[in-house]
């Protein structure tokens, strides 16, 4: 397993900096075209639906929900085919590895969300509390695909692992919080195709396929019970075998290699595209000033790096976790910081907690600006310590200069 595992990685250390770059791209785009004459265009295909009947059961969404709801869960079947290698046979091998992203990623909702409540408390927005909680995995790891080698490896894992927890918890809190209709039948449906996958691990089977199209029935009954159907591709990831056959690589590291390129060229992309379809009005600028927007910005540019780092601290100091290897404290935080990129989900519970547009509105762009401010600031504060560290090196590294004999030494040495 150990050799196609870095094959992958070094595969995607190639391309994930030209990713990153063209996910960037994509965001600057859909802002342009959402403030452009063509922007009625755009929203109408974002709602354009389509889909397809088999018998009583009916798929029929719009664009945008196809991508967010579904090509999002076959990033998330991606991301935790990543996590699951990782913890077998990587960077999260170790129980206490393991733990800090899991400790990080609760602080990192925790001190958020009281942030947001204290500023709110006795206003008709104090039930947004959930908005600062959650980190944009996507955009997080795009922006830190940016800086390709200047930053190890088990701090990319350690941000992914952080961002698959944190979103698994704002989709728990949206479904305890947030949800009014929960369909328990389809729970259990979805329980069942689950402990099926399971069951078909259990007794060795082989074929990716096997998995796939429960996969997709396991989506079908999810979307359907009223929770984010996004989850259907981890536990998907959880059932993929991950030990192989003499002499032949694993399927989670077949379908992992498969997904790579997809995922980073084409899933992401259009998700950028679809979701950062923000119009600029005068309105929005005055909510940053509300308790509403300042309760997002706080949560996000300050709760969440201080979150994280709070609790990776304590939970190392205390030995319950590791610190990731060969990153300082200093890098650690500054990935504190990438956590603060709320964005599409903080977008997406904004919408669920108010009806009032106008909060909605205020929200939106207050999640953008804030999700902007801990890209950039995320981005150079690692960029810096990366040159720093260079720098550092070659002066560490630099021979020491020949001694300087004067012509009567160099006679006497001679």
């Amino acid at each position: 397993m150990r050799k196609l595992s870095l094959d992958i990685y070094k595969k995607f250390k190639k391309n994930e900096s030209k990713a990153g770059i063209f996910l960037i791209v994509c965001v600057l785009l859909s802002i342009i075209i959402a403030n452009s004459t063509i922007a009625n265009y755009f929203n109408d295909f974002l709602n354009f639906k389509f889909g397809f009947e088999l018998g009583s059961i009916a798929l029929n969404f719009s664009s945008l929900s196809w991508i967010n709801d579904g090509l999002m869960a076959v990033f998330f079947l991606y991301v935790g085919l990543e996590i699951k290698r990782e913890i077998i046979d990587g960077e999260l091998k170790s129980i206490k590895q393991a733990s800090l992203p899991i400790i990080a990623a609760i602080g990192g909702m925790l001190v958020p969300a009281l942030l947001f409540s204290f500023v709110n408390i006795g206003t008709l927005t104090h039930k947004g509390w959930g908005i600062p909680m959650a980190t944009d995995i996507a955009f997080a790891i795009g922006i830190l695909s940016l800086l390709g080698n200047r930053v190890p490896n088990s701090l990319k894992v350690f941000l992914t692992a952080l961002a698959i927890v944190d979103d698994l918890g704002a989709i728990l809190v949206i479904a305890v919080f947030y949800t009014s209709d929960i369909h328990a039948t389809f729970l259990l449906y979805a329980a069942g195709v689950f402990a099926f996958q399971m069951a078909l691990n259990y007794f060795g089977v082989k074929k990716l396929i096997f998995y796939i199209i429960p996969g997709m029935v396991l989506w079908y009954f999810i979307h359907h019970s009223g929770i984010h159907a996004t989850i259907a591709g981890v536990l998907t990831a959880i059932a993929i075998p991950a030990n192989a056959e003499k002499r032949k690589h694993s399927p989670l590291e077949k379908l992992e290699s498969l997904l790579s390129n997809p995922v980073s060229y084409i899933i992401m992309p259009l998700f950028a595209l679809a979701n950062t379809n923000i119009r600029f009005e005068s309105e929005m600028m005055k909510g940053l000033t509300n308790p509403l927007g300042l309760g997002i910005l706080a949560g996000l540019f300050i709760g969440k790096p201080l979150g994280i780092t709070l609790a990776s601290w304590m939970a190392i100091k205390f030995k319950v976790a590791k610190k990731p290897r060969a990153a300082s404290w200093k890098q650690l935080s500054g990935v504190g910081i990438l956590g603060g990129i709320g964005f599409t989900m903080s977008i997406f519970v904004s919408i669920l907690s108010f009806a009032s547009p106008l909060f909605q509105l205020e929200a939106k762009f207050s999640i953008l600006v804030a999700s902007i401010s801990a890209a950039t600031t995320g981005y150079i504060f690692l960029n810096y310590l990366s040159k720093k560290a260079d720098s550092e090196k070659v002066k560490s590294t630099k021979p020491e200069r020949e001694p300087i004999y004067n012509a009567k030494e160099k006679l006497e040495l001679a």
